[in-house]
């Protein structure tokens, strides 16, 4: 087996951009873009990513809170941006914000984000690998770091793999806010 460089790596060395037009198959009676299609794209964007990061196949492990804030219309093109925010042992998180515009390139707007977890996996395809650190470089690079510990704990409380009062990110967090 080849051995996998393990050194931290930058954000911008796995950024994924990926690009779609919606069409009238894409959509719903309202000709609005069905979140089930966006979520797939997004998954495929995020999966792109983590595995460019991780340099090894990944699978979707859990994905936090997609909000759908504007309607995507019949017709829009859509650009989805995913970055990693941080590794953790076996596992990194990423970041996918979606833009929508008209054709011509007007009307940009923000319409979704949401943050998928990615467990790396060996050549079987079964067994999770360690995964290169992120080395955060821009103020936004490191808020996204920083904060990916509290939504790593909040996954493990809901999905019961750990108890609340063994979180010590959140109880954190929470500190911080009486002070």
């Amino acid at each position: 087996m080849q051995s996998r460089d393990l050194s931290p790596k930058k954000v911008s060395e796995s950024r994924t951009v990926m690009t779609e037009m919606i069409m009238p198959n894409d959509t719903n009676p309202m000709n609005n873009l069905m979140g089930g299609y966006l979520m797939r794209w997004m998954d495929i964007a995020c999966a792109i990513c983590a595995g460019r990061h991780c340099e090894a196949h990944v699978v979707t492990a859990a994905v936090d809170h997609i909000s759908f804030q504007n309607p995507i219309r019949l017709g829009d093109v859509i650009t989805l941006e995913a970055r990693v925010t941080r590794a953790f042992n076996t596992s990194v998180e990423i970041f996918v914000e979606v833009f929508a515009n008209d054709l011509k390139g007007q009307n940009a707007r923000r319409c979704n984000h949401a943050y998928f977890t990615f467990v790396a996996v060996d050549e079987d395809k079964r067994t999770p690998i360690r995964v290169a650190p992120v080395a955060p470089l821009s103020t936004e690079e490191q808020h996204l770091f920083e904060s990916a510990a509290r939504r790593r704990e909040l996954r493990l409380i809901l999905s019961g793999r750990i108890k609340p009062k063994e979180a010590t990110e959140v109880r954190k967090f929470f500190a911080e806010l009486d002070d």
